[in-house]
């Protein structure tokens, strides 16, 4: 509905504007005058008589003249030459030209209105003037075929301009649309790498605050643990500068490339998950890992990465909310199934949270919405005096 109410509202607009130039007007009535001599030249060897050559003249010049008002007023002009055809044939050629042009820029009853005025005006001007060699009912067939074939081939060109607007419209519309499809996707790519980032240095920052609790709470230590501990900081404090620094330039940069992260680095996966739990181990915590995962590079990346992201979080909480408690992390799955992740850990004896950083609360609702769009499932609960965190992804064969 909306593209009939378009291209009415474009056909409306052409109409309200001229279509053609002085030029196209000037050669309109070269040729209108070139017809309408042959016209009055061929009624001059029928009837000879100086009143209807006269008449012939008259009709034919004041046809000549208003042919080019059809471009502006096409409905009155056409119904005015209509009139003028009732009295001479030398009026016709313009009288039917202005029926072409109705019909080109009117709707199809006032085409049809004109051409029905058009053949009385004919038929009127066939019984005063009759055209010999033929009857006046033949007369007035090929004269109503003749409108006919007007009016038809007016509102074809008619649906052709429309047609050809409103697929110009859409062009216009598809193409502006991808536009912003393109931008929405640029943006949405970077909101999930800010997001990546976002998960990193969480954990990274946990890992310092880890390290920073141990220098303040055990000034005792030997000094070579000491000095490790503070390198350790030192160096995650720059890993956690450059990363912030990565998300700036993301958030400035309006070109960053689909698919790819900002400093080249490349996406964690299932594979790494050693790692993690290694840098867990290093920062203190007890951590086992459990893996009875068949096949860990069958695992799609996305999934790969997703899985990840999962047991980082877990960690981070722990670490966060659970501090000093073994944390337990178990993966099982294979392909055609799917990849399950346990994570759980004890609650603090005094049921109270020891909180090392602040939190904002929303890390498990968005790992939630992360592994919703994977097309998986993540519950947490806390049962039997530990916190549990289960995930479930699925594993395509």
């Amino acid at each position: 509905m909306n593209g009939d109410i378009d291209c009415d509202a474009e056909a409306g607009s052409a109409r309200r504007r001229p279509l053609w130039t002085v030029p196209t007007a000037a050669g309109m009535v070269v040729g209108m005058g070139a017809l309408i001599a042959l016209t009055i030249w061929g009624l001059s060897d029928a009837r000879p008589t100086g009143e209807s050559l006269g008449l012939d003249i008259a009709a034919g010049v004041l046809g000549c003249v208003l042919s080019p008002v059809l471009l502006w007023r096409p409905v009155t002009c056409a119904l005015g030459l209509t009139l003028l055809a009732t009295l001479s044939p030398a009026a016709t050629p313009a009288a039917t030209l202005g029926a072409l042009l109705v019909a080109q820029r009117r709707g199809f009853p006032v085409a049809v209105a004109v051409a029905a005025a058009g053949i009385a005006a004919h038929a009127v001007q066939g019984i005063w003037r009759p055209s010999g060699g033929i009857s006046f009912g033949w007369w007035l067939v090929l004269i109503t075929v003749g409108y006919g074939a007007l009016v038809g081939w007016g509102a074809l060109a008619r649906a052709r301009h429309a047609l050809v607007a409103s697929l110009r419209e859409r062009a216009r519309r598809a193409e502006a649309e991808q536009g912003r499809r393109v931008a929405e996707g640029r943006m949405l790519e970077r909101t999930r790498i800010a997001r990546e980032m976002h998960d990193v240095l969480a954990h990274r920052l946990s890992l310092l605050a880890t390290y920073a609790g141990a220098l303040e709470y055990r000034p005792d230590s030997p000094p070579e643990q000491l000095s490790r501990a503070a390198g350790v900081v030192r160096a995650g404090a720059h890993q956690a500068l450059d990363e912030l620094r990565d998300v700036i330039n993301l958030l400035r940069d309006e070109d960053t490339a689909e698919g790819h992260d900002p400093g080249g680095r490349p996406q964690p996966v299932l594979a790494d998950l050693p790692r993690l739990v290694d840098e867990s181990r290093d920062a203190g915590g007890r951590v086992r890992l459990r893996d009875g995962v068949v096949d860990p590079d069958a695992l799609p990346a996305a999934a790969g990465r997703t899985a990840y992201r999962v047991v980082q979080e877990g960690l981070t909480n722990a670490r966060k909310h659970a501090a000093g408690r073994p944390v337990q992390v178990t993966l099982e799955g294979r392909p055609g199934g799917r990849l399950v992740i346990d994570i759980r850990n004890p609650l603090p004896e005094d049921g109270a949270a020891t909180s090392i950083t602040p939190g904002t609360g929303t890390g498990l609702v968005g790992l939630t919405e992360r592994v919703q769009l994977a097309g998986g499932r993540l519950d947490h609960e806390v049962t039997a005096g530990e916190f549990r965190l289960r995930a479930w992804l699925p594993w395509p064969a």
